[in-house]
């Protein structure tokens, strides 16, 4: 029997030019996730990550607070889907990065906006009448992280902590729960930064024992860091 923590990455940086980089915020969640981590004894086998910077920006902060070492794993099918590139094909007029800051911040709600334009340009992509518009189309993004589930499967590592994005971790939990192909996102949209995902890997096969869980931000002072993007 082994376990499976699917990470999503702490907060990364929303209104900067690069956004693959932790916020503050990130770092404090990030440091409060491997503090409950080391509460419980949890000792990863192995830490995976996807190649974005703000995996393994998640992954240091966490496994320094929680005081371990594993060895690392990286794997291109933790990344998250290419939303500049989603964005661009959905909204043309929103492909520079600046375009779509300037957009977003003429709105009441910056972070509410971009996440209804994001939800628009993911539906586009899962649609299946525009594959071919996109450098990585929703079924090859899918085959990938699901390539990259099975690989984290078969790792001898009795616990794994794997550091994420939203998008893989809706496609593996809606894949072993049996959700359709079509609504895997959501299970994406509601994951809070830092949230945990444990799913339990036996002879039997593997069952989702805990979906989305936060009880490292769940003090009565803590919801400031409670955040979805």
């Amino acid at each position: 029997m082994s376990e499976l923590f699917l990470i999503r990455h702490a907060q990364a940086s929303f209104d900067a030019a690069d956004y693959d980089c932790l916020s503050p915020l990130g770092d404090e969640q990030s440091a409060r996730l491997g503090a409950w981590m080391a509460r419980g004894a949890r000792r990863p086998g192995l830490i995976a990550t996807g190649t974005l910077r703000r995996h393994a920006q998640t992954a240091d902060g966490c496994a320094r607070a929680a005081g371990v070492d594993a060895p690392r794993l990286a794997l291109a099918g933790l990344d998250e889907l290419d939303s500049d590139e989603l964005i661009a094909r959905h909204r043309p007029e929103l492909a520079s990065r600046d375009a779509l800051l300037r957009a977003m911040r003429a709105q009441a709600d910056p972070r509410r906006a971009f996440q209804a334009l994001f939800a628009a340009a993911v539906a586009r992509w899962t649609g299946g009448a525009h594959d071919g518009d996109y450098v990585c189309p929703w079924p090859e993004f899918r085959a990938r992280t699901l390539a990259a589930w099975d690989a984290l499967a078969r790792q001898p590592a009795r616990e794994i902590w794997a550091f994420t994005s939203g998008g893989p971790i809706g496609v593996i939990v809606a894949t072993l729960l049996g959700v359709p192909v079509e609504r895997s996102f959501e299970l994406a949209w509601p994951l809070v930064n830092t949230s945990v995902s444990r799913i339990r890997i036996g002879r039997g096969g593997a069952r989702v024992t805990t979906y989305n869980g936060w009880p490292h931000l769940d003090g009565a002072d803590d919801e400031r860091l409670v955040t979805h993007r």
